[in-house]
């Protein structure tokens, strides 16, 4: 379809309430999986739709299922209040995403149109209290649902007219394929379905069999992620490990990397030795990862996205215990612990404005560098990836490529300029960082993220109050071999930034040197607190006795 043919959101005969919301959001026209997609699902066709992560595949679905439902309603006989449609998405991050997006396209039929998630677990009582006003979209993971479905809490045989999976490509790979088969048993012969995915491959092709009917192929005819003048890819290779961690020490300091990045790692313990690494030259970054509570997640991202940090580690979830068809998440390498088996980051997770995304290890699978890359450019914003590359990877990397390049024969991940020589004055900093992150501090880091979350923990709140106690000796629990800051690492002196990068490091303010007299006056105090002494010809007077 040429662009002057191109459908707007005022000729889909979508409700005035949704163009007032779509408005709202910023929208003037629908990107192309909206475009081809919301006209076929008013149809009361099945879709199996792939677009590229950022490209607008909530929106998608969530248009047309609450066009559907009003519609419905205002045209439709008088019926009992049920929930008509159910959204299954692969992580609870995902879930609450889902949810906030259709509550906004939902905002001016608040009162006809009612979303419920209930993908948190430790919510269980909460969201049966919920789900008994039966609310008309439901968005949960597969584990989730069926849990209230076995409980008869939630019923969708009578009355379920749509169902979409979102992320379909991913929902096998994190384990649900025998809850979504069982799940599929409670629901009615005939309903309408969506599948959503950044990639098609045999876990899809399994799901299609299962849940779709005859349904419409959007296999659009775009890259699978942004073009070059919107996306930048780099690659840099590093001769060793060392080299690695020095690159990103010189990138991040000397503002080589501007605005938000992202920072991918393969393990939970590389995230928080690259925390601690970066913590020594006074760089703030977080983690953010499986172990940590929903609420925590979500925070974290959330101030993120408001800018209280500027870098965030994420673990990817498809590598934090390598996640095996069938099988839920277990140990990861060198024994890391994935404890909740619903988190994950690299997908479709939305982060705003992230200008950069680093791949510091290598993404372990073509199909996850495409879901990592697709945090940055997303909508019509720029962005830059860069992939830290070890000489025994190089090969690896080809495969990338080929995914990433299909007919087109020139490189896509372009080498990236940069000389290593010329920061080689930081490379004894960067051994003095790596040597003060030991396997005990980093274990202690951990330790220390987990007792934050016991001593802010609601639930703990009433013991914590019955047993002080307990209460005083979490707090007073020091770490005993913390990672050794040294203050003067936060500081770049101007004779080791190269030449040609002089001016992008933010001056260091010299103390001011103080006159003969008043460091005379300073002594004086110091030796003698209570004693009064002469600077200038003022007297000076303590006013009060030291503690």
């Amino acid at each position: 379809m040429e662009d002057s043919e191109a459908l707007g959101f005022e000729h889909m005969g979508l409700d005035p309430r949704l163009l007032q919301a779509v408005t709202d959001m910023g929208w003037s026209r629908p990107t192309l999986i909206q475009e081809k997609a919301i006209p076929l699902a008013l149809e009361g066709k099945d879709l199996l739709a792939r677009a590229r992560t950022g490209s607008g595949k909530t929106a998608a679905y969530a248009i047309p299922m609450l066009q559907l439902l009003l519609h419905r309603k205002a045209t439709g006989p008088v019926v009992e209040q049920a929930v008509r449609s159910l959204v299954l998405v692969p992580t609870k991050e995902l879930a609450r995403q889902a949810q906030s997006m259709i509550q906004q396209l939902a905002t001016y039929c608040a009162r006809d149109v009612r979303v419920a998630n209930v993908s948190a677990a430790e919510d269980s009582a909460s969201q049966r209290a919920v789900l008994m006003e039966k609310p008309d979209v439901v968005v949960g993971t597969p584990s989730r649902i069926l849990s209230h479905l076995q409980q008869d809490s939630l019923k969708l045989r009578d009355s379920l007219e749509l169902l979409v999976v979102d992320e379909a490509d991913l929902l096998f790979s994190f384990g649900f394929e025998e809850e979504l088969k069982s799940l599929l048993c409670h629901l009615p012969r005939i309903y309408q379905a969506f599948l959503m995915s950044a990639t098609f491959n045999e876990d899809v092709q399994a799901l299609k069999e299962l849940v779709l009917h005859n349904p419409v192929t959007l296999k659009l005819q775009e890259s699978q992620l942004p073009g070059p003048d919107q996306l930048q890819q780099f690659q840099v290779v590093c001769e060793t490990e060392e080299d690695k961690f020095l690159l990103l020490y010189a990138l991040l300091k000397l503002s080589l990397i501007r605005g938000k990045s992202l920072l991918f790692v393969n393990t939970l313990e590389r995230s928080y030795r690259l925390r601690l690494f970066l913590e020594q030259f006074s760089i703030p970054t977080c983690v953010l990862n499986g172990e940590l509570p929903l609420r925590s997640r979500c925070h974290i991202i959330s101030q993120f996205n408001q800018g209280f940090y500027d870098c965030v580690i994420a673990t990817d979830a498809e590598v934090l215990g390598a996640p095996v068809k069938g099988k839920r998440r277990g140990r990861g390498p060198k024994g890391d612990k994935a404890s909740d088996p619903e988190a994950g980051v690299a997908r479709g997770i939305d982060f705003h404005h992230v200008s950069a995304v680093l791949n510091f290890d290598l993404p372990p699978t073509p199909e996850a560098y495409i879901h990592r890359a697709g945090r940055t450019a997303r909508a019509n914003n720029p962005g830059i990836v860069l992939t830290f590359v070890l000489p025994t990877e190089q090969s690896y990397l080809g495969k990338i490529e080929e995914l990433l390049s299909g007919e087109n024969s020139g490189p896509i991940l372009l080498p990236y300029q940069f000389r290593m020589e010329e920061i080689e004055g930081f490379r004894y900093r960067c051994r003095d960082a790596m040597r003060s992150v030991t396997k005990q501090a980093i274990r202690e880091a951990r330790l220390k993220e987990i007792k934050e979350e016991l001593l802010h923990s609601e639930k703990l709140k009433t013991y914590f109050e019955d047993n002080p106690r307990d209460l005083q000796l979490l707090r007073h629990d020091l770490p005993l071999h913390p990672a050794v800051v040294k203050p003067h690492l936060g500081h770049v002196p101007d004779y080791l930034v190269p030449p040609a990068l002089r001016g992008l490091v933010r001056p260091h303010k010299k103390r001011k040197k103080l006159s003969s007299s008043c460091r005379k006056a300073r002594r004086a105090k110091s030796q003698n607190p209570l004693r009064s002494f002469k600077h200038k010809g003022k007297k000076f007077r303590p006013t009060a006795k030291p503690s």
